[in-house]
């Protein structure tokens, strides 16, 4: 059956600047690290997707190397464009990076100007696109000059392959030092992505004022802490379907105090009327700084409970100071 999304689209979503940009970014953007690959029901896929955009989602992001296997994920979202979206197409964004490892060789991986415009073609191919609303550099590439990568990335812009420009994961020392060479390119630095939650507050010393300084905006990946901040865990089991079971790295997180800190929290958020999720996404947005929180699905039932998030009243002072004594706990 045609999709037709519904006019209420945009009712309940929140949009917020993108640094100094014009462009805006929905407060909650859909990524297709995980859940999205070709071992994945397309069916399952496409109605995520499907529902995302009705919740007013209008942005999907991607990566040459997501699946598994590599490359799967943006085959999939090519089949959603082509299914379901191809009509929406200006009413979306669509990124996709490149960085880490794709095919064999020299010039399968880091940030080569070579790897990086042979990827974007790949990737636009895959998704059957003309263009990319943003491409990043998916990650700092330390054998290579950094005015070759972020030449690269000025290139598929001013080629009209890309509308921006973005970053992924660079130190607060880099971050400033590519935008500054991506505006003598006179293609200004978009956006940064860096991992950002409760769990993992690196960001905050540091790169949130790098990008202040040099008008990126931020999206941050890894939210949720790769699901650990869910009230699945909250209980103090392990559910054997869940990714934190099927990862040794997520379970070694499962500390008794890690998990009585989830307690804490999925009670707080209960008294504010909220899931763990909802309040943990409300947290990241509670900086101005943060455009947009970039969360994965495996359900529909997931992806409508994170968008809420954006509808939801913010944090008090109050409630910012109990999610802080919780946090700070041994």
């Amino acid at each position: 059956m045609p999709f037709s999304a519904i006019p209420e689209r945009y009712e309940t979503m929140q949009y917020r600047r993108c640094g100094r940009s014009g462009l805006k970014l929905p407060a909650v953007s859909l990524g297709f690290w995980q859940n999205f690959g070709g071992e994945r029901p397309y069916e399952t896929s496409r109605a995520i997707a499907r529902a995302a955009f009705d919740l007013g989602i209008s942005h999907f992001d991607l990566a040459n190397n997501y699946g598994p296997p590599p490359g799967s994920a943006e085959e999939t979202f090519g089949k959603i464009m082509r299914d379901d979206f191809r009509p929406y197409r200006d009413e979306m964004i669509i990124s996709t990076k490149a960085g880490y490892y794709m095919w064999p060789g020299p010039y399968g991986e880091f940030g080569s100007r070579k790897y990086l415009l042979a990827s974007l073609d790949q990737s636009l191919k895959r998704m059957g696109l003309e263009y990319v609303d943003i491409f990043y550099s998916h990650r700092f590439a330390p054998e290579t000059p950094l005015e070759e990568t972020m030449g690269a990335l000025a290139s598929a812009v001013k080629s009209g392959k890309a509308m921006y420009a973005g970053i992924s994961s660079y130190s607060p020392e880099k971050t400033r030092e590519a935008a500054r060479i991506l505006e003598s390119f006179g293609t200004p630095c978009l956006i940064h992505q860096p991992s950002y939650s409760m769990l993992n507050r690196k960001i905050e010393a540091g790169l949130l004022d790098a990008t202040e300084e040099t008008g990126m905006g931020v999206i941050a990946f890894c939210p949720l802490a790769q699901g650990l901040l869910t009230p699945r865990f909250a209980s103090g089991k392990i559910p054997e379907d869940s990714r934190v079971a099927r990862n040794e790295g997520l379970r070694k997180q499962l500390t008794p105090e890690l998990l009585d800190k989830l307690a804490k929290l999925d009670k707080l958020a209960k008294k504010r009327g909220q899931t763990l999720p909802q309040l943990a996404l409300t947290w990241i947005l509670r900086d101005a700084r943060v455009t947009s929180a970039l969360v994965g699905a495996s359900s529909v039932a997931q992806i409508t409970d994170n968008a809420a998030a954006a509808s939801a009243t913010p944090l008090s002072q109050s409630e910012i100071d109990a999610i802080e004594k919780i946090l700070a706990c041994a």
